[in-house]
């Protein structure tokens, strides 16, 4: 009598088929007709749960930057005192005062972005490498950013003003005969923006050039390249990109300067800048459509600096930043 005969399954093929008893059920299956499952297919997209971390982030851009640019943009084509679309566009381009906000605004804002990135460059040279006090010199460097716009222009009408230290000490050692102008003028606003935007300039300077591999000046150095050539040649094109977003950084901030050119400006000539005019149409003459003009032509403004600044980071250097990530 054989095995099976016996009642006996043969060996290897006791309850192995699907469904015997005592034995786990089959999985169901993941997909019908061939393809994957909706999940698989977004999760191979890199669409997947983690994905809703990015949420909030969204919610914050959409709410708070998209809506007030799209209204603003919709605003300003709608003219409280009629004429047409562009008819606030017009009015602007074609009045010469309001039209010469915009050079007012680029003669400030521009030598205020170069002079924060020069002055950067080579401090944080000098503050990248460990030394004794480092922390302390850092955080002096940045503690203007805790001061705040107002409590700056207090500072400089104290320290520059007719009557400040600055004057005085000057017409104490014989130097001048009377007290310099430097504020309620070009000068006042142009000192503000430096001492204000020097900080972030100086942080993100530190930043991109602590990021390059010292091994790169190290090996020009071993093959017997100067210092300056070593800055020249290969310090210099890799931090070139971020050189760039740092001036884009600084020139948006300084663009749209507003306390400084109030306080220690002259906001009725030299220093009427864009943003004061955006400030006087819609909240001194109620003309929100007009301020909304102004405001969308500053964008455009800061839009083009940025985009001529960015054309010509990709010209200048097109390699990789050296990172040591």
């Amino acid at each position: 009598m054989s095995a099976a005969d016996a009642g006996g399954a043969p060996p290897g093929h006791a309850g192995s088929g699907p469904g015997a008893a005592g034995g786990p059920p089959p999985p169901a299956p993941a997909h019908t007709g061939g393809r994957p499952a909706l999940r698989h297919r977004l999760a191979e997209r890199g669409v997947d749960r983690t994905l809703l971390l990015a949420a909030p982030g969204v919610l914050f851009l959409v709410v708070l930057f998209c809506y007030p640019l799209l209204y603003g943009v919709g605003l300003s084509f709608q003219p409280q005192k009629g004429g047409g679309a562009l008819a606030n566009y017009r009015r602007f381009f074609g009045d010469p005062y309001l039209r010469g906000t915009i050079w007012t605004t680029l003669r400030l804002a521009v030598p205020a972005a170069l002079v924060n990135c020069l002055a950067a460059v080579p401090v944080a040279f000098r503050t990248r490498a460990p030394f004794r006090g480092r922390r302390l010199v850092t955080t002096l460097l940045v503690m203007p950013i805790t001061l705040g716009t107002v409590l700056t222009a207090e500072g400089l009408l104290g320290y520059l003003g007719p009557n400040g230290w600055f004057n005085k000490a000057l017409l104490g050692i014989g130097l001048v005969d009377h007290p310099l102008d430097l504020v309620h003028n070009y000068w006042g606003v142009l000192a503000s923006l430096v001492i204000t935007g020097f900080p972030f300039s100086y942080l993100l300077t530190l930043s991109y050039l602590t990021g390059i591999d010292p091994s790169l000046e190290q090996a020009a150095a071993t093959l017997g390249a100067a210092r300056r050539h070593r800055f020249r040649y290969i310090l210099l094109p890799l931090l070139a990109p971020g050189l760039a977003i740092t001036f884009c950084l600084s020139f948006v901030l300084a663009f749209a300067v507003f306390p400084s050119a109030q306080l220690v400006g002259d906001p009725r000539g030299s220093t009427h800048v864009i943003s004061i005019e955006a400030y006087q149409a819609a909240f001194q003459s109620f003309d929100y459509s007009m301020g909304s003009a102004i405001a969308m032509i500053m964008a455009a403004v800061m839009l083009a600096v940025v985009a001529i600044v960015l054309a010509w980071r990709s010209l200048l250097y097109r390699g990789a930043t050296g990172g040591k990530g």
